[in-house]
């Protein structure tokens, strides 16, 4: 009989256990602030593989892509590893035109779906460091790496015998309508810390910038 009585005792202190245990855990939006990004950028020509380091609100050129992070996450060591970062990344054309060209977040974990689209140049995201400070905040969870969604099929396309929609001017005769948009949205020229050229016969930095 003792037995029976002590039972109910047990099982309401291993539920207050389990009641304190669940307060006073790590929560899931615990994320370590970085003061540094690393990123790994690629130029297709070449095939050549340079790691640089970019502080979070420098801007740093590699190739014809100008790189910003914004903030740079890391998880503490007691919660599922996932290291992201809020990144701008402006292109610099022919004409010396700064276009932006992706605006979002990059995943260490999954660098194809940071969605930054070059014909020369990929860059992508390794790595966060330098960061101590655990910052907890739970009214605005880490964001889930986004799905990769199938690429919809460009238009195709006009038929050249088909008369343009009303409003749209008619080609020339034998000329030719280029109809695609500049590639990026146009954005103030920004002057990088740091260059790096992978096809530079030194060791990827800018030559002529003293870095």
């Amino acid at each position: 009989m003792p037995s029976l009585l002590r039972l109910p005792i047990l099982t309401g202190l291993a539920a207050s256990a389990v009641a304190t245990l669940v307060a006073t855990g790590p929560a899931l939006a615990d994320r370590i602030k970085n003061p540094t990004a690393v990123f790994a950028g690629l130029d297709k020509i070449t095939g050549r593989i340079i790691s640089f380091e970019v502080a979070v609100d420098e801007t740093v050129q590699f190739g014809a892509l100008q790189l910003t992070p914004r903030v740079c996450w890391t998880r503490p060591p007691t919660e599922a590893p996932q290291t992201d970062s809020f990144v701008e990344v402006d292109e610099v054309t022919f004409n010396n035109e700064y276009r932006r060209i992706f605006t979002g977040w990059m995943y260490a974990a999954s660098p194809g779906l940071s969605g930054v689209e070059h014909a020369i140049y990929d860059v992508w995201l390794t790595d966060c460091k330098g960061g101590t400070e655990v910052v907890v905040d739970p009214k605005e969870p880490e964001p889930a790496p986004p799905v990769a969604e199938e690429r919809r099929p460009r238009t195709p396309p006009r038929d050249p015998n088909q008369l343009p929609p009303p409003g749209q001017p008619l080609p020339p005769p034998g000329g030719r309508i280029d109809v695609e948009p500049p590639r990026g949205v146009p954005v103030q020229p920004q002057r990088p810390s740091q260059r790096f050229f992978p096809t530079n016969p030194m060791p990827g930095r800018d030559p002529a910038g003293g870095n």
